[in-house]
């Protein structure tokens, strides 16, 4: 069975797909075993299996190239193929309805004042985050998409960034004692 979807990226994310010299389209075709075919005038990609797909890498594909459109660096974007990682991509006018001026307010404080409150998140949560145009997306496996969608959520509804730093604090010391807890119940000397 093989693979083929064509998906649509911004016309000004076109160039980052496909790298200097054609370096990312490469390493995306290399590593996820597929052909891109980009039409930079439409910002259609076209992305297509080699031979029969007997795994997930088209599909992994299809997540780093919509990444890369949504704003992600190619390097952040290929943590996709790392583990458990997915892309989650949230739609501002969820919170902000269709008013521009709403989704500009609640960009300006996911970002915050030089980056800082993104940053935060990301650094609290383990996750990359992007926001780019009316949409946040996010890279992480899934515990840590959670918490990153939840405390971008909050933020876009209104909430104190202290209280949701605290609340990915918290979320960090409960998953850091579950792993601790894990170890602690293993029986090493079976």
């Amino acid at each position: 069975m093989s693979f083929e979807k064509l998906i649509r990226i911004p016309n000004d994310r076109i160039a980052v797909v496909i790298g200097k010299s054609g370096t990312v389209k490469l390493k995306i075709e290399e590593l996820c075993h597929v052909n891109l075919d980009i039409d930079g005038d439409t910002g259609q990609v076209l992305i297509k299996s080699q031979g029969d797909v007997e795994n997930i890498q088209p599909f992994k594909a299809m997540e780093i190239v919509t990444a890369i459109g949504r704003g992600f660096s190619p390097e952040n974007a290929m943590t996709l193929l790392e583990g458990e990682n997915a892309l989650h991509v949230i739609d501002l006018r969820e919170f902000a309805g269709k008013s521009t001026a709403n989704i500009e307010r609640i960009k300006g404080r996911l970002i915050g004042e030089s980056g800082r409150a993104r940053r935060n998140m990301e650094n609290l949560s383990g996750t990359h985050i992007s926001i780019y145009g009316r949409t946040v997306s996010i890279i992480g496996d899934s515990t840590k998409l959670r918490s990153a969608v939840d405390a971008i959520s909050s933020i876009s509804n209104g909430s104190m960034h202290g209280v949701v730093y605290s609340k990915l604090e918290s979320a960090n010391r409960r998953e850091k004692h579950e792993r601790m807890k894990l170890w602690e119940d293993q029986d090493v000397f079976d």
